[in-house]
């Protein structure tokens, strides 16, 4: 029987079971993606409920439902710069600009994967001092403010054309904010994109396309963690199905998340990130939250 805690891996979204794990996995999907941080739902929603945190190899796993989300979306993107960068390649052609973007993309997943590997034992263990509370509540209040700012300074000219080997490593370094639970990948990278002054829309799509190999990377890491956990036939479903309803709300999450930033700014994550790091500090500080 698969034990909650195995090897000192937090585990516990297997106690939850289906139908609880289907609902987080909802909540997981859509706020993975947007930058409100989905660790900040996964410790407040199950709190609310009174149900145990599922654990941050859930958390970590779900990252696989965002690749397949982010990889459909932006196909048209992700297809002609792999395509491009092939080809440009095999000709010699270094100052492609799909092979150039490409390069710059894996220099900068180097250091959230220093960082991810450094932190590793901390983050995943089932006591995590960053998985608390008051972290996530902090977290949240602190990217709530740097995204303001962003959107106060931000000049909303450039676009992926205007994209240098600066641009990449500074969203590369700030996506290392992301292993801290409440900060939000998502926020970390929007927010470090807005304030080097690109649109909203191409901020996003920047930001995304630059975290695809963190979260490939984030997501099967977790699943060999699990592999040697020796996770059982039965906590595999669980988890495949919050993967599947993760993947469909994550697709949902990102459609939204540009209509929002095409139409109007990022002003309502700014606003639901403080509201939502002050209720998790009140409710921390009050106890009616554990």
């Amino acid at each position: 029987m698969t034990t909650v805690c195995p090897q000192g891996l937090d585990t516990g979204f297997v106690a939850l079971g289906y139908a609880k794990v289907a609902f987080l996995g909802v909540i997981q999907g859509i706020t993975e993606l947007l930058p409100i941080s989905s660790t900040a739902h996964m410790r407040v929603v199950p709190a609310l409920l009174g149900w145990r945190d599922p654990g941050s190899a859930f958390s970590a796993a779900m990252q696989l439902a965002a690749l397949a989300a982010v990889i459909s979306y932006f196909w048209a993107d992700v297809s002609r710069l792999a395509g491009e960068s092939v080809v440009a390649a095999a000709r010699r052609e270094w100052d492609n600009n799909s092979l150039r973007l490409a390069v710059w993309i894996g220099l900068a997943t180097i250091p959230i994967g220093v960082a991810g590997l450094a932190l590793a034992p901390i983050l995943n263990r089932c006591d995590s001092p960053l998985r608390s509370l008051t972290v996530v509540g902090w977290a949240c209040l602190v990217m709530a403010a740097l995204l303001a700012l962003a959107e106060l300074g931000a000049r909303h000219r450039r676009s992926l054309r205007d994209v240098s080997l600066v641009d990449a490593m500074i969203v590369g370094v700030a996506q290392i904010g992301a292993l801290i639970p409440g900060v939000s990948r998502s926020g970390s990278t929007l927010t470090a994109a807005l304030g080097l002054g690109f649109k909203r829309e191409e901020a996003a799509r920047f930001s995304f396309l630059l975290g695809l190999p963190a979260i490939a990377l984030a997501g099967f890491k977790e699943l060999w963690e699990l592999h040697k956990a020796h996770l059982d036939a039965h906590g595999w479903s669980i988890l495949a199905v919050g993967l599947v309803v993760a993947s469909i709300s994550a697709f949902a999450a990102i459609w939204g998340l540009m209509r929002i930033l095409e139409r109007f700014s990022a002003w309502p994550f700014v606003i639901y990130r403080a509201l939502l790091g002050a209720l998790l500090l009140a409710g921390a500080g009050a106890g009616w939250l554990h």
